[in-house]
C-alpha cells in the first residue's frame, strides 16, 4: 500500500490529508476539520468530547474511524485520527456549523481533482502553483517550492532503495539533515519560526528553500555513490549532505554580514511581497 501525505486549503486554512493508492481514497485529519468547521480554539477537546457523545447515541461512526500518521506539530509523524470522505460527509452532519455546506463543495472538488491527476499528472503541478498563489506567496518562491518537492522526491526514494523505512526513520534522517546545515533541530526550526502544525518549508525563504535542497540533493547523490545498507550509514551519509550545504550558509553569511536562518514565517513573507508589489506600482 503506498500512501501520500499532503496538504490540502479550505478557506485559506490547512488540513492534512493522506492518499490511499489501494483503496484509491483520500484521508483526512479529524482534528484539522473540527478546527476549520468550529472555529475552536480548542479542536481536540472538542472532538473528544463529540466522540463521547456519537457512542452515547449508539452511532458506529467513531468506532470505524482509522488512525494515520500525519506530521504534528513538532514536525514528527504521529498516528492521528482521520476519516475517508463518505464519513467525514456523516461526521459533518454532527457539527453545527456554517460552514457544512461549503465544506461539503470542497471535500467533493478534492475528490473530483484526485481522479483528474491520475489521468493526467502535470495537473498536480498545475493545482499546486494555485494553491501556493491562493496563499499569497510569490511565483519565484513557488518556483523554488515545487523544486525542492521534487528534490524531496528523489531523496526518499533514495531512501527506500536502501530499505529506509517511512515514518520513523526517514523523520531522524530529515532532523539530521537539517540540523547539520542549519543549526537547529526541524521541532526548534519551526519553534523559531512560530510555527505549529505548518509545514516547515511552506515558511522557509527562498534562500533558506535553497539551502534545504542543496542539502537533501547532496544526501541523494553521496547516498546514491557510498550505497549504505544500514541505519547508522544511513545517519552518517546525512550528515555528510547536510554539512555541503552547512558550508555554503556559512560562506553566504561570512559575505553578507546576515544569518540566512530567519524567523520570517509565511505571513511575514506574505506581507514583504505584498509590500513590494504596492512600491512597484507607484
Amino acid at each position: 500500500m503506498t500512501q501520500k501525505n499532503e496538504i490540502k486549503i479550505f478557506d485559506n486554512k490547512l488540513v492534512r490529508t493522506i492518499w490511499d493508492d489501494e483503496q484509491e481514497k483520500w484521508y483526512f485529519s479529524v482534528i484539522d476539520v473540527v478546527e476549520i468547521l468550529t472555529d475552536s480554539p480548542r479542536p481536540r477537546k472538542y472532538w473528544n468530547a463529540l466522540k463521547a457523545k456519537l457512542k452515547l447515541e449508539g452511532s458506529e461512526l467513531s468506532h470505524k474511524l482509522g488512525q494515520l500518521k500525519l506530521e504534528a506539530e513538532d514536525g514528527k509523524m504521529r498516528l492521528t485520527d482521520v476519516a475517508d470522505s463518505e464519513q467525514l460527509l456523516r461526521l459533518i452532519q454532527s457539527i453545527p456549523s456554517p460552514k457544512a455546506e461549503p465544506f461539503k463543495l470542497w471535500l467533493a472538488k478534492t475528490a473530483n481533482d484526485r481522479l483528474d491527476e491520475m489521468q493526467d499528472p502535470e495537473l498536480t503541478i498545475d493545482r499546486a502553483m494555485e494553491q501556493y498563489l491562493q496563499l499569497g506567496y510569490s511565483e519565484s518562491w513557488i518556483n523554488q517550492r515545487l523544486k525542492s518537492i521534487e528534490i524531496r522526491k528523489e531523496l526518499t526514494d533514495e531512501w527506500k532503495l536502501r530499505g529506509m523505512k517511512e515514518g520513523q526513520q526517514f523523520a531522524t534522517l530529515t532532523d539530521i539533515i537539517t540540523q547539520t546545515w542549519s543549526n537547529k533541530t526541524t521541532k526548534a526550526y519551526k519553534q523559531f519560526k512560530g510555527l505549529k502544525k505548518e509545514n516547515l518549508r511552506d515558511n522557509m525563504t527562498n534562500t533558506e528553500l535553497i539551502l534545504n535542497m542543496l542539502a537533501e540533493a547532496s544526501t541523494k547523490d553521496i547516498s546514491a555513490v557510498v550505497r549504505p545498507n544500514t541505519f547508522d550509514e544511513n545517519k552518517k551519509v546525512a550528515i555528510k549532505g547536510g554539512n555541503v550545504a552547512k558550508v555554503a550558509r556559512q560562506e553566504l553569511e561570512a559575505n553578507t554580514g546576515k544569518n540566512v536562518i530567519t524567523s520570517l514565517n509565511a505571513k511575514s513573507i506574505h506581507k514583504l511581497n505584498k509590500n513590494k508589489s504596492e512600491l512597484e506600482l507607484e
